[in-house]
């Protein structure tokens, strides 16, 4: 991320990722909201 901040969308995605790992319940829809948050950091990011 070059020193910046992470989006909301990225702390979200990181938040419910975290609690999939934990739980092993929404693997799926972690993975995809953490997917949709690295796309959208693309551009913001210039990467």
């Amino acid at each position: 991320m070059s020193g910046k901040l992470p989006s909301a969308k990225q702390k979200t995605a990181s938040k419910a990722q975290s609690e999939a790992d934990r739980s092993g319940a929404d693997k799926h829809k972690a993975s995809q909201l953490q997917s949709e948050a690295d796309h959208a950091a693309v551009p913001k990011h210039g990467l």
